[in-house]
């Protein structure tokens, strides 16, 4: 019985102890202000990732399909509203960049000669990772032996993504799609 109060008191004693910890840790949580990240969209210009053609959208999906084969490419996905392309590019020896464009063509008039083709294009970056291995070995008798044996496995590791955002890269896929529309014949739908 003796034992037990003892243990009964070293507890009380230690609850005073506790609390002011959780409360010292309460309150350094609560002073640290909390990081905002400011919004990445505003919503104040369409004017950047569409344009108005004076074609069906098949046919603006068409041209806009032959846009990105004359650039290099290559074509993931091609419906009469939609076309995704997607093409890599590796800047540094280390560094790989994959870019995706996407084209959705939309009517715009009620007889659907006029449409809206709204186009966004995302690039991802990879970087070059390297890891070492090292290899031990299991002997009955004797243990373990480390063998100083080297090997590296390298892989690549996405590392960032981004919407470009840029005003002439598109104004520049736009006009390429206005010029297949105008020189050549593309079947109507």
């Amino acid at each position: 019985m003796v034992k037990q109060t003892r243990m009964d008191g070293w507890r009380r004693s230690l609850w005073p102890v506790a609390w002011l910890a959780l409360a010292g840790t309460l309150t350094a949580c609560a002073s640290e202000p909390m990081k905002r990240v400011r919004s990445q969209e505003d919503f104040s210009s369409t004017a950047t990732y569409s344009r108005l053609f004076d074609a069906t959208p098949a046919q603006t999906c068409e041209a806009a399909r032959r846009a990105l084969l004359s650039q290099g490419y290559m074509i993931n996905n091609a419906r009469a509203d939609l076309i995704e392309g997607q093409k890599s590019f590796q800047p540094e020896p280390e560094v790989h960049l994959q870019m995706l464009i996407r084209v959705v063509c939309v009517p715009e008039s009620a007889d659907h000669s006029i449409s809206l083709g709204f186009v966004t294009a995302l690039q991802d970056r990879y970087a070059l990772k390297k890891s070492a291995n090292s290899a031990s070995l299991g002997v009955g008798a004797l243990g373990s032996v480390s063998l100083p044996f080297a090997a590296s496995n390298d892989s690549m590791v996405k590392v960032g993504s981004e919407t470009i955002a840029v005003d002439a890269f598109y104004e520049n896929f736009f006009d390429l799609v206005k010029r297949f529309l105008q020189s050549e014949a593309l079947p109507e739908e």
